[in-house]
């Protein structure tokens, strides 16, 4: 099946360059996607844009598509399930879990000259960054791509109930699903917890498994699909 793959702040569609041929070959035909803002060299995309590319690749899709956001672009996944709830088959979180209606997209750093840049490795110390190899901290660090203030502060509308029928799976890689599972039952992930089907899955990695771990997460994402 066709599964759309978004990374999350910072990155372009080429952060699933090592998880896309493991999918192929899987049976699977992957779709990366670069987000308006992220690799299209436009500093004045705003959050719609963002979700605007996203539908379009649902809308293009064969059949319909698992759609697969990380970190921050876990939110875009949803707005996917959200917008066309008949149309995508499974959303899959990779690290990251969806802002609810009405918060702001990823209002997390400081933005400098209307974008906000990637902060450095100091906010990322710990379970998030111990399994990436300096080399691949100064890849990660010179490719990365300024955010537009657009898309970070943009505010996220939700409107469909039907996004709750959408199956959920959950991949859980510096934290575990124990703990997601407890998050999800307090009430931090609101989304979540009206989800009618939810899976959880653990990876032994830090929160950039398609750098450090893609073969890995390219064999959960593919067992997770669906067939249709």
């Amino acid at each position: 099946m066709d599964i759309l793959l978004i990374a999350g702040l910072w990155l372009d569609g080429s952060a699933w360059d090592d998880v896309a041929p493991a999918l192929q070959a899987l049976g699977h035909r992957p779709v990366p996607i670069t987000l308006p803002g992220q690799g299209d060299g436009s500093a004045l995309a705003a959050l719609d844009d963002q979700v605007a590319a996203v539908l379009a690749a649902v809308d293009s899709a064969s059949g319909t598509p698992m759609v697969v956001g990380h970190s921050a672009a876990c939110t875009l996944a949803w707005l996917a399930a959200d917008a066309r709830p008949e149309r995508v088959a499974k959303v899959a979180f990779v690290g990251g879990f969806p802002a609810a209606d009405g918060q702001p997209y990823a209002d997390f750093f400081e933005l400098k000259d209307g974008v906000m840049p990637f902060p450095g490795w100091g906010p990322f110390e710990g379970p998030d960054s111990a399994d990436l190899s300096e080399q691949a901290r100064r890849d990660f660090t010179s490719a990365a791509i300024p955010v537009p203030a657009g898309v970070t502060k943009g505010v996220v509308r939700l409107t469909d109930e039907r996004r709750f029928d959408v199956p959920v799976l959950v991949v859980c890689p510096e934290f575990a699903p124990a703990q997601a599972q407890e998050w999800i039952a307090a009430g931090d992930v609101p989304e979540l917890a009206k989800a009618k089907h939810l899976d959880l899955v653990d990876i032994d990695s830090g929160h950039w498994p398609m750098i450090t771990r893609p073969a890995e997460l390219a064999r959960l994402l593919a067992a997770a699909a669906p067939e249709v």
